[in-house]
């Protein structure tokens, strides 16, 4: 399957392996539920979630303070879970990764190449 596809945001799922991936505070007791919503719409347009990642922050009390922002502008995540999610993609063939958060142009392109898959927001599809 390629890794790079065209087409609308739906067409991109069609048989495509996909990764979740969020960003949510720790005062966010919805977390799993957003994911299952958007796994939902991956799966409605033929997509296949094979894994689910979630990053925290507000967990540790230095974290807290920095709730609203993300860990970094460039990926949204922290070094250490933007490398986990990489290897899982890589690893498991993933096509596509899907973020319950917006995302910017350059975070997409710094994810994409750090996955080696695709990047998109669960916003493309509303």
């Amino acid at each position: 399957m390629s890794r790079r596809r065209a087409g609308t945001p739906y067409a991109v799922l069609a048989g495509a392996d996909v990764t979740l991936v969020g960003l949510f505070s720790a005062k966010d007791n919805e977390f799993t539920h957003k994911l299952d919503l958007l796994a939902t719409i991956v799966e409605i347009h033929g997509g296949h979630v094979a894994s689910r990642h979630v990053q925290r922050r507000g967990v540790s009390s230095g974290g807290v303070d920095k709730m609203a922002a993300p860990f970094s502008r460039r990926t949204l995540l922290s070094p250490g879970k933007a490398r986990e999610v990489a290897d899982a993609c890589q690893q498991g063939g993933v096509d596509v990764a899907v973020f319950v958060n917006p995302l910017t142009d350059h975070q997409r392109a710094v994810l994409g190449d750090l996955f080696g898959c695709r990047v998109m927001s669960g916003a493309d599809f509303r």
